[in-house]
């Protein structure tokens, strides 16, 4: 019964942190929006990213609906509905983020225009991006209870794992598709809409943004979000399509894939493990802890949320120290949170059975300890992070630096420096994955991976509140206020920008521990279970070898599709905003109006054209893999997506940070005998755009799909295996 009382804790958060998005909301809209240039500006931004969404789901829809119909067919009527509940809430998450943020943007610059108060205008900015925030962990708890409670409890899946009843349901082959195939249609389908909403909106939002940044910096020398500039709208709305809705489903992603990653262990660890067989209670609190602890982190969230809103703010108030202490409260009340859990949730189980079965060396504190790896691996990854992207430090001043003489060395510098930057925050992963398994086995992998995204709610109202301030900047500008509006929303923005460098350390952490959860039990699945009961992959078995250097390959193939299509998206983009300069007089005089519409329709059918194969592929490979080689090759498959796609995240993450800021840094006037409207400072600020331009697609388009590449790969994998560890060509040939 105290199993049951804990699930309704779950919901109650889900319940707080929807109402509280809600109010949120309500309270954001009913802000003033400013003058009427204000308001045409916003009008368009929010018409075109509504525009491009909508278009996009339509697509997502007719894909996602025949993903649905074939898992139906050959994995479990189950699992296709619960891959339909994963996209529902994924989807929605993404798109009430989007709305409020062109909600929002307008109002963050009516706040700055009107009281010229930083305090203020964070508030405005931050409720807004709270909504998405307390959105995206509360929909992907709420569809994770209905999972739970609709197939776990009332279809008797739970019982099905326990084994005192029959399954319900067996698919065509006869191999049973129970709890852990649910799960992970779930898992699934939020897979599916982050990554086109993260691939679509990175490549819409790039566009744009390198269209911009080409013609109008380095050719026209007009400055950023100038009115003059035909593809500025168009940029504003990639913020929101990209680092708004592709931001929200990312991360929702992550959460879930975290989260479930725990429980499905759960299931194979008490499938698998003899010690443990009979143990029911502990197999309940195994697949209800991670939910319940992700449910006590929420709360942790909406107590740090609701502390930067509520509390008064100094005029030139520290906009960093404010937001971290915001998540430090939120990821503080988690930890102590999941303490409280651990401590209670284990503390009357046979400490022997969890350590031999489980690898629980620390007893029923062995969960806790290892979300507090996960923890701390993701602040250190973080802070990393930060060294190599900030314009405080060392790297990226010398990236700025480098501009002097030219765009090649500002490239060949910032590929340096993004490949250097690798090494560390890998060892911290490192440390933190043999830490955790250690401390708790497998199961503590999961935990620590719940533990980097237990404050979820909080780490993406702070990212959201990025782009928010970005758009209002823009508006600003285009509606010709006040130099000090645009210096507000710029100091709003540059905090952003380290935020979100941090941000993606976290959600490429996450994933690193979650698919190795996941690969775990795919291992489980298919029998890849040694005498003693560990699981293994013979990574010198031909096929497997043979599988990881081909799953190596992938992510570069992946990425190197979506730079493609960012160039394509762009050049179409740069021809346009070239012509608009060359046959609309006046033009650059202020005296004649940009066509802001057709930049907005060239980012939109270039995104939605080119994000359809890429996407393709990453669901495709491993599905046919699997029947061609099996379940050993797909194995391998993993193994090296994995390794290959860590790097590369955190390579081209820093990399396009660092090249971002470096630009800044020179704007700013931070590198020595080069000043704004001084002689040279043209060629070298050219130079340094071009480097950020090189990395814009790395940094917002490659980077953040790469962690959702190797999760959806795992996850898809782990559904299919029932069917094709089985029937593949491969054991047909070589028999």
């Amino acid at each position: 019964m105290a199993l049951e009382l804990l699930l309704i804790l779950v919901g109650a958060a889900v319940i707080l942190a929807v109402a509280c998005a809600a109010l949120n909301y309500f309270i954001t809209k009913k802000l003033k929006e400013g003058t009427d240039r204000m308001q045409e500006i916003a009008a368009a931004i929010r018409v075109g990213a509504n525009a491009f969404i909508k278009y996009e789901y339509k697509i997502v829809a007719i894909i996602g609906s025949v993903v649905a119909a074939l898992l139906i067919a050959f994995v479990s009527w189950q699992t296709g509905l619960a891959f339909i509940i994963g996209a529902l809430m994924s989807a929605g998450a993404g798109f009430v983020g989007m709305k409020i943020a062109t909600y929002a943007n307008v109002r963050v610059t009516n706040t700055a225009n009107e009281t010229r108060d930083t305090g203020k205008t964070l508030k405005t900015a931050f409720r807004g991006g709270s909504v998405m925030g307390l959105c995206v962990a509360g929909f992907a708890l709420l569809g994770a209870v209905i999972v739970y409670a609709v197939f776990g409890i009332g279809c008797h899946q739970i019982n099905d794992v326990i084994g005192t009843t029959k399954p319900l349901w067996t698919n065509w082959t006869g191999l049973d598709a129970g709890f852990t195939m649910t799960l992970s249609g779930y898992a699934l389908g939020c897979s599916i809409i982050a990554l086109f909403n993260r691939v679509g909106g990175g490549i819409y939002t790039k566009a744009a943004d390198m269209g911009a940044d080409l013609v109008g910096k380095t050719e026209a020398h007009i400055p950023e979000d100038d009115p003059r500039n035909p593809a500025t709208i168009a940029d504003n709305v990639g913020d929101n399509v990209g680092d708004v809705a592709g931001l929200g489903s990312d991360l929702l992603e992550s959460f879930v894939g975290a989260m479930l990653s725990g429980v499905i262990l759960g299931c194979e660890l008490y499938a698998h493990q003899a010690l443990l067989t009979g143990q029911v209670q502990l197999l309940k609190t195994l697949l209800l802890f991670p939910m319940v602890f992700s449910g006590v982190g929420l709360i942790g969230c909406v107590i740090g949320i609701f502390y930067l809103l509520l509390i008064p703010l100094k005029k030139n108030t520290n906009v960093h120290m404010q937001l971290n202490i915001a998540t430090w409260i939120s990821a503080g009340v988690s930890v102590v949170g999941c303490f409280l859990l651990s401590f209670f949730m284990f503390k009357d189980f046979n400490t022997e059975i969890m350590k031999t079965a489980l690898g629980f060396k620390a007893g029923n504190l062995s969960p806790w300890i290892a979300a507090i790896l996960g923890i701390a691996a993701g602040i250190i990854i973080g802070i990393i992070s930060e060294y190599y992207t900030s314009y405080d430090y060392k790297p990226t001043k010398g990236i700025a630096k480098s501009a002097k003489e030219g765009s090649a060395l500002t490239i060949t510098e910032g590929m340096a420096t993004g490949m250097i930057s690798c090494m560390l925050p890998v060892i911290v992963l490192g440390v933190a994955i043999y830490g955790s398994y250690a401390v708790a086995g497998m199961y503590g992998v999961a935990c620590a991976a719940i533990g980097m995204l237990s404050f979820v709610a909080a780490t993406v109202s702070v990212d959201t509140y990025g782009p928010i301030s970005d758009n209002a900047g823009g508006i600003a500008e285009m509606s010709f206020l006040d130099p000090e509006v645009r210096e507000i929303t710029d100091q709003l923005d540059a905090v952003g920008n380290t935020t979100a460098a941090i941000g993606k350390g976290f959600a490429i952490g996450s994933a690193s521990f979650a698919t190795l959860s996941l690969l775990c039990s795919y291992l489980y699945a298919f029998g890849g279970i040694d005498a003693v009961g560990m699981v293994t992959l013979n990574i010198v078995n031909p096929l497997t070898l043979v599988g990881a250097i081909v799953g190596a390959a992938i992510p570069f193939m992946f990425s190197g599709m979506l730079i493609q299509a960012v160039a394509k998206a762009a050049r179409h983009m740069v021809e346009e905003v070239r012509r608009q300069f060359r046959e609309i007089p006046g033009i650059l005089e202020g005296e004649a109006k940009p066509d802001y519409k057709t930049c907005i329709e060239i980012s939109s059918r270039g995104s939605l054209k080119e994000m359809k194969i890429p996407c393709l592929i990453a669901i495709a490979i491993p599905v046919v893999s699997g029947f061609i080689f099996g379940a050993e090759f797909v194995g391998g498959l993993l193994v090296g997506a994995i390794i290959a796609a860590i790097m590369l995240a955190i390579y081209t993450g820093n990399a396009g940070g660092a090249w971002d800021n470096a630009k800044k840094f020179i704007e700013s006037g931070g590198v020595e005998g080069v000043k704004k409207g001084e002689e040279g400072y043209d060629g070298v600020h050219d130079a340094a755009v071009v480097g950020d331009t090189v990395g814009d697609p790395l940094k917002d388009t490659v980077g953040p799909s790469l962690d959702i590449l190797i999760k959806i790969m795992s996850t898809i994998s782990l559904v299919m295996v029932v069917v094709f560890y089985k029937y593949n060509l491969f054991s047909v040939i070589i028999k």
